[in-house]
């Protein structure tokens, strides 16, 4: 069962569009140009709005998710990364379940998998799309327009997925997905931050962005109260303060590693270490457990506004129950929709008995996810103890103190690798929990997500330089 699942897919994965693997090395600067290509055609998708909806609508579904998602309501990216991410949690729990399986380590299977992964992920592009029509996110379109916005949202899924597989074959650095998201994060950091647009409803009148807000009540005199802790919850000092204090954290989180000696079997004194950092599956558990809620909160809000508009099915009530706010948005009020949903700011966190116990169950549903998707992770992302052992000892390390063999060195993995799995995807729920419920800008799991792909990006920015200056360096690090 688990091969014939993976096959089922090949023959249609042969048919796309597929972006070949450089024959020769790529230099350093190229890559540069090219992950610099795909940013900027990136943001110009966000920025094209679609053809034939004449004005993006009033409801937006994703509201909460569009960050994460890194998708622009009524453009080109109006699905952003969604139905890849969608894609890969859809397979991520095909193998955790023990539906499907394959060795990380074989080609073959590697080959498999990427596959499936790109057919699915075009199948989402067009579920996704379909249900956006459906559910009327785009007003009343007749067959025609409604044909026009499927084909255009459908090309610009697969444009996103060339660019992150032309990026992630060795084109560019890093991958298409993690420069997305962060571009989406940084873009609402800054306009968090910086923008100049009145926010409507305060008293006294102040400007969005928290420091304009904040150099115009001190040339005015204005009080500091509405920015200090904005009972609208727009962006506030407390806010800033909390994306500063979590970015630093995640940072010295990175450095929080157990080593492990090793030797080389043949050489001696060659000698390294092998680190088991504290956020030892990344922060993909995170982005997971969003791309799940999303998902659960769109379908819930689907439901809702072809069969249960007036929250009197009590059946339908369970998946979710919305309200229409004055700008038009269906905005959640009960149901499953309604707890995984994060309070966006300390005002709604404490406003009432009701919203605290949200909150709450809100932060336990994240992290027990996280911690799930963190073990998932680790079977199918081979990062799990006997995966790893085999790799030592194929490349001829050893712990010292112990014989060669597989079995003393994934004992010795096992003392560690589970716990900090589980530590990790504790740290990374609880921190992007903590981070939306003070207002942290760009969302609590934005900022994770972007302080840990903003790292990765200076690790291989340092291997790629270096690897460009030292050409014999590059077998050393296994490229």
């Amino acid at each position: 069962m688990p091969g014939r699942f993976l096959k089922a897919f090949e023959p249609v994965s042969r048919l796309m569009l597929e972006v070949k693997s450089p024959e020769r090395r790529v230099r350093f600067t190229e890559k540069l140009f090219w992950t610099a290509a795909a940013l900027v055609l990136y943001f110009v998708m966000s920025e094209v709005p679609l053809y034939g909806i004449g004005g993006a609508g009033a409801q937006d579904s994703l509201y909460y998710y569009r960050v994460i998602f890194a998708s622009s309501r009524g453009t080109l990216m109006e699905l952003g990364i969604g139905p890849i991410v969608t894609a890969g949690l859809i397979l991520q729990l095909l193998a955790g379940s023990g539906f499907i399986s394959f060795d990380s380590s074989d080609p073959d299977d590697r080959s498999l998998f990427t596959g499936a992964s790109k057919v699915l992920s075009i199948v989402m592009t067009g579920a996704q799309a379909s249900a956006y029509l459906i559910g009327g996110l785009f007003g009343n379109l007749d067959v025609r327009q409604s044909i026009i916005i499927f084909l255009q949202l459908l090309v610009a899924g697969i444009v996103i997925m060339l660019l992150d597989e032309m990026i992630q074959k060795g084109w560019g650095i890093g991958s298409g997905i993690s420069l997305f998201i962060m571009a989406g994060v940084a873009q609402s950091i800054l306009w968090d931050s910086l923008a100049m647009v009145p926010a409507p409803g305060t008293e006294p009148p102040r400007l969005y962005g928290v420091m304009s807000a904040l150099i115009g009540a001190l040339v005015s005199r204005n009080p500091l109260d509405n920015i200090m802790i904005s009972p609208e919850n727009y962006p506030s000092l407390l806010g800033l303060a909390t994306t500063i204090g979590v970015f630093l954290f995640v940072i010295y989180a990175e450095g929080i590693r157990v080593e492990l000696p090793l030797a080389h079997a043949q050489y001696r004194g060659f000698r390294g270490r092998y680190p088991i950092k504290l956020l030892y599956v990344s922060n993909l558990p995170v982005i997971f457990a969003s791309a799940l809620f999303g998902n659960v909160f769109f379908i819930s809000q689907l439901i809702w506004s072809r069969f249960n508009r007036d929250n009197a099915n009590t059946w339908l009530n369970l998946f979710g129950q919305f309200n229409m706010t004055e700008q038009g948005r269906a905005e959640p009020i009960g149901g499953l929709a309604y707890y995984v949903i994060a309070p966006r700011g300390f005002s709604d966190v404490i406003g009432s008995s009701e919203t605290l116990i949200r909150s709450l169950i809100y932060a336990s549903i994240l992290i027990v996810f996280c911690v799930l998707f963190s073990f998932i992770w680790l079977e199918v992302g081979g990062l799990d103890p006997r995966t790893v052992a085999k790799q030592l000892v194929d490349s001829g390390m050893q712990i010292p103190g112990f014989r060669r063999s597989e079995k003393p060195v994934e004992l010795i993995l096992r003392r560690y690798i589970p716990i900090v799995t589980v530590l990790g995807g504790l740290v990374v729920g609880l921190l992007a929990a903590i981070s939306d419920f003070l207002g942290a800008f760009g969302t609590g799991t934005g900022i994770l997500l972007t302080v840990g792909i903003i790292y990765q990006y200076y690790q291989e920015l340092v291997r790629e330089r270096v690897t460009e200056m030292y050409p014999s360096v590059q077998r050393l690090l296994g490229g």
